[in-house]
């Protein structure tokens, strides 16, 4: 195949939300989601939407809703409505060493129970968790940060070390996912 033809098969293939795309089904009343959230456009800022993607390409877990939540801040609001957990997946610039994994749960009560300080798109995201609380929609939240140390505008690639821990990040945040819809489905039995 030349670069032409290459080229036009790429402008002719269905965006997502056109009518001729094909989504992958999911679950509106999932008790858990999984966000990944990030710019994609921001190198390593968009960690969470690099392993969003690595968990869509996996199996279907019942009870598990994967969103691409990009930078949508006050935007998915309505994606915490009645959902028992949300395992979020973003990048934060913390002063660790780049690649570095924390996982943090919170079983918010109130926002003030939110760890500060999370990512360059923080401010939304606080936002978020905010007007959640207000509505009591909050869900319990599962938090998985990766340190960055250089955002690079205009770069979808991932930096080696990051690059390096996004495997890892994957299969912890697809355990996580299965356990906590195995135990919300016990309970509703």
């Amino acid at each position: 195949m030349n670069a032409d033809s290459a080229l036009m098969q790429l402008l002719d293939s269905p965006l997502v939300g056109e009518a001729s795309a094909r989504p992958r089904p999911f679950d509106l009343t999932a008790p858990v989601l999984v966000l990944g959230v990030g710019n994609l456009l921001m190198g390593d800022e968009g960690v969470g939407v690099h392993a969003l993607r690595l968990l869509e390409n996996e199996l279907v877990l019942a009870g598990v809703r994967l969103l691409d939540g990009g930078t949508g801040g006050a935007n998915l609001l309505g994606e915490f409505d009645g959902r028992r957990a949300v395992v979020m997946i973003d990048a934060t610039r913390d002063g660790s060493a780049a690649g570095t994994v924390t996982y943090r749960y919170r079983r918010a009560q109130r926002v003030f129970d939110l760890p500060q300080g999370l990512s360059a798109h923080d401010f939304g995201l606080k936002d978020l968790f905010a007007a959640s609380a207000l509505l009591g929609t909050l869900p319990e939240i599962h938090l998985f940060t990766v340190a960055v140390e250089t955002v690079h505008p205009m770069c979808t690639k991932l930096s080696d070390p990051i690059a390096r821990v996004l495997p890892g990040i994957v299969r912890s945040v697809q355990a996580l996912a299965r356990r906590l819809a195995a135990d919300y489905e016990a309970l509703a039995i």
